[in-house]
């Protein structure tokens, strides 16, 4: 499906949206499948943890500069919450905190993952989004986010591999993919009802379909640095292969 002069009706572009993702998001991605096939070594999968922390990481700033860019109200005291989801509060540990544990269940320190050396492929795909984000619309910058409609699938094949294929891993460093199985879907929901009310011409559509579809080449560019430099290069090895598990010995 794809959009002409004329507007869709909002269900024919939330499913042109869809089609665009089934073919185009990560999960598709050659790392992924190897994780949810469970061939990836620990070294592997905690190259990858420690890599995606950057990605997470810089979700807050992009949300910032959507906030910044919007002049409505009502948008922004809904928006803003996601911000507090990922940095957290003085009481309440957020999305950033949560990976951090993740970390530490696969034998990572919280200070390994948060001074590790980013891959540039993956600081390239990071910085360009929050970029993104800075530089288009608050609207586009909504669009962009909309690969959360995909994500909780993702994120329920994810806990099923990585509860059956990869038992070193400690059980509660599995609590932020339980937690995004709802937020995503509340993220996603929100996201859409903003569409309905503020992209209202065809030319809306349009740029927020190319921002959609900007975000999943985001991801997927990320996963090429990581697959590239973890399973590619040095025949699989990483230089997070000797690092203990606490676990089985892995």
């Amino acid at each position: 499906m794809i959009i002409g002069d004329h507007l869709l009706p909002f269900g024919e572009f939330v499913e042109t949206l869809r089609q665009e993702g089934a073919r185009r998001y990560h999960h598709l991605h050659p790392f992924h499948r190897l994780m949810h096939d469970g061939k990836l070594t620990p070294g592997q999968l905690r190259g990858w943890v420690v890599q995606r922390f950057y990605y997470q990481s810089v979700l807050p700033l992009k949300d910032a500069a959507i906030l910044a860019n919007c002049p409505i109200r009502e948008v922004r005291r809904s928006w803003v919450r996601r911000i507090l989801n990922h940095d957290g509060t003085a009481d309440r540990p957020g999305g950033l905190d949560t990976w951090l544990k993740l970390g530490e269940a696969v034998g990572l320190t919280p200070e390994q993952v948060r001074n590790a050396e980013i891959l540039p492929g993956v600081r390239l795909a990071c910085d360009a989004y929050v970029t993104f984000c800075k530089t288009h619309s608050w609207l586009e910058g909504v669009a962009a986010s909309l690969t959360t409609l995909l994500a909780p699938d993702l994120h329920q094949t994810r806990l099923t591999a990585l509860r059956h294929h990869y038992p070193w891993i400690r059980p509660e460093g599995l609590a932020y993919f339980e937690w995004r199985l709802q937020a995503g879907r509340q993220d996603a929901e929100e996201a859409l009802d903003i569409l309905r009310r503020y992209c209202v011409t065809a030319e809306d559509q349009r740029r927020c379909l190319d921002a959609f579809i900007f975000k999943t080449d985001i991801l997927w560019a990320l996963l090429d640095a990581v697959y590239f430099e973890y399973v590619v290069r040095n025949d699989g090895r990483t230089p997070y292969d000797d690092v203990t598990a606490g676990r089985d010995g892995a």
